[in-house]
């Protein structure tokens, strides 16, 4: 009776009795499994060994469990995974002396397994406590006496020092097969020491404990049939140090997130021979890369990234590992050439060389590698030209380059990447034009900023590729117009064009753009009016729906049993500016962040009040244009905004006094208009702003400026009025009376021309004047010996 779905309520009266059912199987069922219904399998069913209930809905108190499971004494097996169990386990389990099997995990249970019915069950063999909220000491003195024991999993519970000091045992009558303890995240935990009794151990994982002592190379050589050992983030010390003699049988060894100093074992390939899966990422480990790892043939997952290795990438190896993957270098001190001529890794899916000291072209060996997906080397010194056969890796999904000094074109071989999902090859002397592909049917970010890239924004460049999340093509030398057809992007959520040479009008189908989250077209030509349609887009929180790009993830199960789950983010990055400083977005971090730049363009016009319902972004910044009018009173809905720059414009009137409302404004400047009054009470956040806030602005007044001589009798702003063209404009007034003055001079000299009488008195008069001054010059002014 699994994957169905019973609605209503079970009742016990009339439920068959099936007295010698042996085996109950409802896993899926999707029934609201009330406190009557395991009471109805207790009456009607006592003979049950094997009862599977996992992922049921089942629901309890610690009544309804004791109820149901009490008399069931036969049980061999109990299955109730992934439901809704609370509270602690009851107390009749320990009445079930045939149980073998306990799966209890993924549920809400509570309690220390020291004080718990647990202690009774010595028939016990598999013992499944994983994702719950037990105390479990890592001593596991508690269970000393269950001799049968093979299988202990209590993943994600408290672990802790306890130890029962009643115990009469001293080592464990248990031989485990498999011990899943992690995510204890404690302090002043030491290593188990039952452990050295164990000698049957096949998989271990014991993570996230911080026990803060060596690595225990002793497990391995008690343990031959070791197959999987996993201590990530336990912050073992010292050495990594090897078994004596060489192990055959372990497959994974994943000891990464510690703080292993020194060189890695020279004779490692030799001793771990059939390691299928190897990770010491992430720790203080120095020297060069052994080149024996060559000799491990079934190696398929190499992560050796986040360290301080130097060197170069042995030739032995890039020849032995026949079997590899995915190889992870990144982030250490390598150097040389990437890979010389003498090249096997034929299989290889992931590639991450990023932040190393590589040099020269990258080299023409990748070619054979036709399964490649992920090719990351960013951070490097590598030159040369994009090779136009990485067009013929079909399978690539991620190209992921940038800050190096690669140089030419962008080949048009890339059009055939049909399943290309990031495209990264920003901050190098890529050349040329875009291509113009239109087979991009699953690319998702496109970052190819601080290039060398000229012509125009064709509609065939990116604009037809439905996926598209980001597009950051800031600065190039790109030009024309922002092309009309953007508005087919329907998932782009960060245009970034800014510091190009772009023309045209903003293009109201930008507006269209349902996702998008920042907008920066910054430091281009772009002239005309700001639209006031945007508040169509998720920078308006009621457009929110609920999505936010996130960083890939790409795993690789590759063992049985115990997965592997080395996860790669790709955390992208791109510039923007806000609160006046250029920063680096990179990850999550992105998802979160909402703004418009609009500075310096040519733009004119009164800035739309529909701005003022963007109530979701951060930053706006529309400085260093030509824009007039009032400061749309309605920029106070801005409740989100940190950064909001209005510099460098002719806008007017008064400061709306209902920006005091921004309490989340960190940034705010107005400076170089022609802005009038008093500036905004010095309250909340306009009580940290500063002269340089409001500077270049000659009638305002009031802290930090000058106070205010007179109260202003100019009335305020407000929403009714902002687009009122009885609202005085400097630009006008100075026309206007410039025009004025001319006009009179030209009249009097009409006058005087047409009237012969009053141009002779008119002369008459300025000779007068004329000689009245010469002398009362030299009778006053001059002194007497200069008339000599």
């Amino acid at each position: 009776m699994t994957n169905c779905e019973v609605n209503g309520v079970l009742s016990g009266q009339g439920f068959p009795h099936f007295k010698s059912l042996k085996e109950l199987y409802m896993d899926d069922a999707r029934i609201a499994l009330n406190t009557s219904f395991l009471q109805i399998i207790g009456e009607s069913m006592p003979s049950i060994q094997y009862l599977s209930l996992s992922n049921s809905s089942v629901s309890n108190n610690s009544r309804t469990l004791d109820q149901g499971l009490c008399p069931l004494v036969h049980l061999q097996e109990l299955h109730m995974a992934d439901n809704d169990l609370r509270g602690s386990l009851p107390w009749c389990l320990a009445n079930m002396t045939s149980l073998r099997i306990l799966d209890v995990s993924s549920n809400q249970l509570i309690g220390s397994i020291s004080s718990s019915p647990l202690i009774h069950l010595t028939s016990i063999e598999d013992l499944i406590l994983s994702d719950n909220h037990f105390q479990i000491p890592i001593s596991l003195e508690p269970l000393f006496n269950h001799s049968r024991l093979k299988i202990f999993d209590a993943e994600n519970n408290e672990i802790n020092a306890e130890i029962i000091e009643s115990h009469s045992l001293t080592t464990p009558n248990f031989q485990l097969q498999s011990l899943l303890l992690s995510s204890g995240y404690r302090d002043g935990i030491t290593f188990p020491k039952f452990l050295y009794n164990q000698h049957d151990l096949e998989y271990v994982r014991l993570s996230h404990i911080k026990m803060n002592e060596e690595f225990p190379n002793w497990l391995l050589e008690n343990n031959t049939k070791l197959r999987q050992l996993s201590l990530v983030n336990d912050s073992l010390v010292g050495p990594f140090r090897l078994p004596i003699h060489s192990h055959k049988q372990l497959r994974l060894l994943d000891v990464s997130k510690n703080n292993f100093q020194g060189h890695i074992p020279l004779e490692i390939g030799d001793i771990l021979s059939r390691l299928t899966v190897f990770n010491i990422s992430m720790n203080a480990l120095d020297g060069s890369i052994p080149s024996s790892f060559g000799n491990m043939n079934f190696l398929q997952f190499l992560d050796l990234s986040n360290n301080q290795l130097t060197g170069e990438i042995p030739e032995h190896l890039a020849m032995g590992c026949v079997s590899l993957r995915s190889l992870a270098l990144s982030n250490n001190n390598l150097e040389g050439h990437m890979f010389s001529r003498n090249f096997n890794l034929t299989n290889l899916i992931w590639l991450q060389l990023e932040g190393n000291h590589f040099v020269g072209e990258i080299p023409q060996s990748l070619s054979k590698c036709s399964s490649l997906q992920g090719l990351f080397l960013s951070n490097n010194s590598l030159s040369g030209k994009i090779p136009r056969w990485l067009g013929n890796l079909t399978v690539l999904r991620h190209i992921i380059m940038p800050k190096n000094h690669i140089e030419g074109p962008i080949p048009l071989e890339f059009c055939q990447l049909r399943i290309l999902q990031i495209l990264d090859i920003s901050d190098n002397n890529i050349s040329g034009s875009l291509p113009s592909c239109y087979d991009f049917v699953c690319i998702e970010q496109v970052h190819l900023s601080k290039n060398m890239l000229h012509g125009q924004l064709k509609e065939g460049t990116f604009f037809n590729c439905l996926t598209l999340m980001i597009l950051d093509l800031s600065y190039n030398h790109l030009n024309g117009n922002i092309p009309d057809r953007v508005d087919g992007l329907s998932q782009l959520s960060y245009l970034i064009l800014a510091h190009n040479n772009l023309e045209g009008e903003v293009p109201i189908q930008l507006c269209r753009l349902n996702q998008l989250q920042l907008l920066d077209l910054s430091n281009n030509n772009l002239h005309g009016h700001i639209p006031s349609c945007f508040d169509n887009t998720t920078l308006h929180e009621r457009y929110n729906n609920g999505s936010s790009l996130q960083p890939f993830e790409t795993s690789f199960v590759i063992m049985g049993g115990m997965d592997v789950d080395p996860k790669k983010q790709i955390l992208e990055s791109f510039d923007f500016t806000t609160k006046s400083i250029t920063y680096t977005y990179q990850g999550r971090v992105p998802s979160l962040l909402s703004g418009l730049d609009l500075s310096c363009n040519r733009l004119i016009g009164h800035i739309p009040p529909q701005i003022g319902n963007l109530t979701k972004i951060q930053t706006l910044n529309l400085s260093h244009n030509n824009l007039a009018g009032p400061i749309p009173s309605t920029f106070s809905n801005l409740r989100n905004i940190e950064s909001l720059d209005l510099s460098y414009n002719k806008l007017s009137w008064k400061i709306p006094y209902q920006l005091v409302e921004l309490n989340t404004l960190a940034v705010f400047s107005v400076a170089y208009n022609n802005l009038s009054g008093k500036i905004p009470e010095r309250a909340a956040q306009f009580a940290t702003f500063n002269e340089s806030s409001y500077e270049g602005n000659p009638f305002l007044c009031g802290p930090p400026l000058p106070i205010c001589i007179s109260p202003t009798t100019m009335p305020e702003a407000s929403p009714s009025n902002e687009g009122d063209n009885n609202l005085i404009d400097m630009d006008i007034f100075f026309i206007t009376f410039t025009t004025s003055y001319v006009i009179v001079i030209f009249g009097i000299v009409a006058v005087l021309y047409v009237n012969a009488r009053w141009r002779r008195r008119w002369f008459y008069l300025v000779e007068m004047w004329t000689t009245s001054c010469y002398y009362f010059v030299i009778d006053n002014l001059i002194p007497t010996r200069f008339c000599h």
